[in-house]
């Protein structure tokens, strides 16, 4: 079961429509019980940094998404918001991020008016590495809607990156925490393909942690 987090952000029935079309179940998580539930996560997200914290801190999710994502070990993908969430803090707000991931949120340096945000449209990725979640992805392009980036600590955890004011970091992968950029649910062929990659593919973590009880 994929439970997409439903705390009062981001295109949640789009995610629901897709996998629907896959025969893949899906479902929203609203509460502790469908969280624990759910096999694998999607963290969607939408506006400003802030207020996104703010409405996932207070939906009372927050202690119990810690729990099944740095102890169970459940696969995750943040979108967008949803992946800015990740990291320790972003230029755009004061409040601490969920710091999964090693890294900080930067704003596009605009500075000299040759840059336009947000950066909106398609935009072609380019996949750094054979991950499954772009596993069967052709000539990848992907719609985003953003004008801050996530800037990982480690290079290890770039999995694409996107040419937009120079390169940035368009999706990100720390073991069993995965994160995009640019919004699959509006990316049509490319997009289904990665969200049902992202459904099917192997949680290696669960694996391992087996092999070793």
């Amino acid at each position: 079961m994929i439970g997409i987090i439903d705390y009062g952000l981001g295109n949640i029935q789009a995610f629901l429509n897709i996998y629907k079309e896959f025969n893949i179940p899906a479902s929203r998580v609203r509460t502790r019980q469908e969280l624990l539930s759910s096999d694998r996560l999607i963290l969607p997200g939408v506006g400003s940094f802030d207020w996104a914290m703010d409405k996932l801190n207070a939906s009372g999710l927050r202690d119990d998404l810690d729990e099944v994502v740095l102890r169970q070990r459940k696969l995750i993908l943040g979108v967008c918001v949803g992946m800015q969430m990740m990291a320790r803090s972003s230029e755009e707000g004061h409040l601490q991020g969920l710091s999964w991931v090693p890294g900080v949120v930067k704003r596009f340096d605009d500075s000299d008016n040759k840059v336009k945000l947000p950066h909106m449209g398609w935009n072609e990725v380019e996949p750094l590495s054979c991950d499954d979640l772009f596993n069967g992805v052709m000539n990848p392009m992907f719609y985003f809607l953003h004008s801050y980036y996530f800037l990982p600590d480690l290079c290890e955890h770039t999995l694409s990156r996107t040419n937009y004011a120079g390169s940035f970091v368009s999706s990100i992968r720390s073991g069993n925490v995965f994160g995009t950029q640019f919004h699959p649910e509006k990316s049509h062929g490319c997009g289904t393909k990665l969200l049902r990659n992202f459904a099917e593919m192997p949680d290696r973590t669960s694996l391992t942690n087996a092999n070793l009880e």
